[in-house]
This record gives structure tokens, sequence and C-alpha cells, in this order.
């Protein structure tokens, strides 16, 4: 759980690293509230009657409401811990943009997230994974 709350914690934090863990912790934290919320919605909107489908119910709302202020609260932080992963690589954080290309952007973007970072320190900072550069088996 330390690790899906970190981002939050690395509010607006820009600078540094962040480890795959961090990020694909955050990611499956995201995932499973969407998708709490969206059982929410379909729960509150399956209401039916004679005539067909009729108004979606308070669930439906809340659900929505739910997911909106997950997604505002959310978009700051997804974007920083995004940045930290490419600066993990040893990349510049304006490498998010590749997002923008259509059709293939947010394939690059997945593919450059399950890339490993570089070993030992680089220009944005220490390892994340081994902070003091310590060698185990020499």
């Amino acid at each position: 759980m330390e690790w899906m709350l970190m981002p939050y914690r690395r509010y607006a934090d820009f600078s540094g690293r962040s480890r795959r863990k961090e990020y694909w912790m955050f990611a499956l934290l995201s995932f499973i509230v969407a998708m709490i919320c969206v059982s929410l919605m379909l729960a509150g909107g399956m209401t039916f009657d004679e005539s067909g489908p009729a108004e979606p119910g308070g669930l439906f709302y809340a659900g929505l409401a739910l997911l909106a202020i997950w997604g505002i609260a959310s978009f700051i932080p997804s974007i920083a811990v995004q940045v930290r992963r490419f600066h993990d690589q040893d990349k510049s954080g304006w490498f998010i943009l590749l997002g923008f290309i259509p059709y293939v952007g947010g394939l690059i973007v997945f593919i450059f997230m399950c890339i490993e970072g570089t070993r030992g320190p680089n220009r944005f900072g220490a390892d994340p994974k081994n902070p003091t550069d310590l060698e185990v088996f020499g």
C-alpha cells in the first residue's frame, strides 16, 4: 500500500527518479478505484421498468462524482510519477508528450514505463533501487 500512495506524498515533485514498482502500483490503485466507481455507476444505472431503462439512480451519480474527484486529485501525481519514471531512464520528462501522438503515442509511453531505469546515479539523482550505490556481489 505504501508504493500505491507514494505519488501522493510526492504530489507535484517532478524532480528525481521513481522505480517501476512505484509507477505500476499507482496505476494499479487507479485501476481499482476506477473499477469500483464504474461498478457503482452500473449498479445505479441498471434500473428498468416496463417501458425500458429508467433514470439513473443515486448510486450512478455517486460513482460518477467519486470518479471525477479521483481523476482531478490524481491528475498531477500521475504526470509527476511518469516524469520521474522517464528521469529514472536518464530521459527528459518532456518525453511524456509522446503520449499525444495519435494511435501509437500511448503504446510508446507504455513501453517506456516498462523499461528498467539506469543503474547507479544519473543526471536526475541517485538510483532509487540502490541509493547508496553499494554492490552486493562485486
